[in-house]
């Protein structure tokens, strides 16, 4: 196990121990198409060899973007690794002139994209890129090589010496990995991880996880390009896990079905979905059908963890579980046992009742630079509260700040910006990591995130605002999508709502409420905002008064990526949603003196 120091050491670990027919699969024409251990090693070395005779160098940079998760992203990451290049993954939905600072800040020889759209985004920018030789694809593309030309370039094994020799040279402090955080301000920042940061990240997490060695599949499908994926990818494959990837988001659920997956990655957003789509199931039950339906969520919105609630809890639970959860439990494949939830703040109810569901979420917490895993929950021994990211790893130092801020140490923490010295010093002092975020460690060593530094803000009054708090909060409503806190410098705090236009659309027409379908109507209508009042003030309830929403607008239109409201990781833009609702903070407010 401490033999492994690379990246690309986790693939031969498995060929080593599990040698699996499963290792990478991805469907393509209808078909599930399985790539074994040994020839995803066999390929990998095909691309190395290739690289070489392309003049690939010890520290060149190649940017890799795919839309979906698929098996050649992984072949060409080890392929990629083992010349001592950096693969740089680049998120596929960020803008053209994203693209171009990206490729250009890294200074990228070669590019790979995975199908015709992304092509197209780099060609646009590609007459301002001297330094890009060639760009291939995935997908069979007319004027644009392909990736299996590598392939063929490769399969002389006359060079693969020099390969060997390559792999002999890199160490664990290497750099790996560049990833570009998509930033919620400004350009992104280019996060330098080394061999050793990974490693490090997956032999200390490798530890929470309840794997049945050589014998688990998972679904994979949140972004590749993003370190928190792509370390869980690293882990399947020291743990032999075969790894099926989704076609996509829209086809989720069907890939499940078709899978039965034991395990998958998620964030918070998709489980607020699935729930949605559960609960809109069973309002529409009737009868003792409808009644047991809502016994079942009630039991499980009391969830505790270890029996303590009672044996006359566990036994009602149990009871649910065979009426109402195993059929949840059936719809999502009816094989999953563990979700790992990052990326965002998951509302402790949804964890109570996906496990007392039987369908456990586990929430963990990291960023980039942190490789990204500081601390995850896990059901066994004792390791699991709800409201909590769980208890850091073991190879990973966490402490507090006297402003709150979490600061942590270890050997994964990043090497760096890359070419920022300074911004790497404003984030690094004595070895630790400041993350940005406020929170606390309970007594039994349990991490709590209660919001980002950079986010909490103070009214006119000097009261302290935690925006985090009150938009989860908030999101708990069925007509909430997306929120956002306001009211720095002002009077009180109020919010941009984004309604659920299609669970306002069902309330209306169980409720023979007037509306129409469009949007810009329905943020009007007097009904949806005495409605959505209603909701906020029942949340408000649980607030001091200082921090309640004392007044909000409805937004028309559905916050995206694409729209800029969101971040690929979908975290809010604060910056540019202030800015596109200016004339509704000016409503709230009024106009600035």
């Amino acid at each position: 196990m401490s033999a492994i120091k690379r990246l690309f050491d986790f693939p031969y670990h498995q060929q080593k121990n599990y040698k699996i027919a499963d290792s990478l699969v991805t469907k393509k024409n209808g078909q599930w198409i399985n790539t074994s251990t040994d020839e995803y090693l066999a390929k990998a070395n095909a691309i190395s060899r290739a690289l070489l005779r392309l003049g690939i160098k010890k520290d060149d940079k190649i940017a890799v973007i795919s839309s979906s998760n698929r098996t050649e992203w992984h072949i060409l990451d080890i392929g990629i690794l083992q010349t001592g290049a950096q693969n740089v993954p680049v998120y596929p939905t960020i803008s053209e002139e994203e693209y171009h600072f990206i490729l250009e800040h890294c200074g990228a020889s070669y590019c790979f994209v995975s199908d015709a759209e992304l092509l197209g985004k780099v060609n646009q920018v590609r007459d301002r890129l001297p330094e890009l030789k060639e760009i291939y694809c995935f997908d069979d593309i007319i004027g644009c090589k392909n990736w299996e030309e590598l392939l063929e370039l490769g399969k002389d094994e006359s060079n693969q010496y020099e390969v060997d020799a390559r792999k002999d040279a890199i160490q664990t402090e290497d750099l790996a990995t560049i990833i570009y955080t998509s930033g919620t301000t400004g350009q992104p920042k280019g996060v330098m991880l080394s061999h050793q940061n990974i490693v490090a990240n997956v032999l200390g997490s490798e530890k929470r996880i309840p794997f049945n060695a050589g014998e688990t599949i998972a679904m994979s499908f949140l972004p590749i390009c993003h370190i928190y994926e792509r370390m869980v990818v690293y882990l399947y494959q020291y743990y032999g896990v075969g790894i099926y990837f989704a076609e996509s988001i829209e086809k989720i659920s069907e890939n499940i079905n078709e899978v039965h997956p034991n395990v998958m990655t998620v964030v918070p957003r998709l489980l607020e979905k699935v729930y949605e789509k559960i609960h809109a199931k069973g309002t529409e039950l009737t009868g003792i059908k409808h009644k047991l339906f809502f016994w079942a969520l009630s039991l499980g919105e009391r969830f505790e963890p270890y029996g303590k609630n009672g044996w006359w809890y566990e036994f009602q639970l149990g009871m649910a579980r065979k009426l109402i959860f195993s059929k949840w439990k059936e719809a999502l494949g009816g094989e999953l046992s563990l979700m790992v939830s990052g990326s965002a703040a998951l509302q402790p109810r949804l964890a109570r009742i996906f496990v007392a569901a039987g369908l456990p979420v586990m929430e963990g917490y990291g960023l980039t630079e942190t490789s990204p895993v500081i601390a995850v929950n896990d059901l066994r021994h004792g390791n699991f509260r709800v409201g909590t990211v769980g208890k850091p790893i073991d190879n990973v130092e966490v402490k507090i700040a006297q402003d709150g801020e979490i600061l942590v140490k270890g050997p994964s923490i990043m090497m760096g910006y890359y070419k920022a010295p300074e911004k790497t010093a404003e984030v690094i002092t004595d070895g630790y990591f400041h993350t940005g975020d406020i929170g606390e460690i309970d007594k039994d060593g349990f991490l709590k995130i209660t919001d980002r530094k950079k986010e909490m803000f103070k009214t006119s009054g000097g009261k302290y605002i935690a925006p985090q708090l009150l938009e989860n909060a908030l999101k708990q409503s069925r007509f909430i999508e997306q929120v956002m806190v306001i009211g720095e410098g002002e009077k009180m705090p109020a919010a941009f709502i984004q309604p659920n236009f299609g669970f306002v659309k069902d309330w209306a027409r169980i409720h023979h409420v007037e509306i129409t379908d469009k949007q810009e109507d329905i943020v009007c209508n007097e009904a949806v905002l005495k409605r959505i009042s209603e909701e906020v003030e029942k949340i408000n309830d649980k607030f001091g008064n200082w921090e309640k929403v004392k007044k909000f607008e409805l937004t028309p239109n559905i916050w995206s990526i694409e729209g800029g409201e969101l971040t690929p990781t979908l975290k809010l833009k604060r910056k540019n949603i202030l800015e596109k609702y200016k004339d509704l903070y000016q409503k709230i407010y009024g106009p600035k003196s």
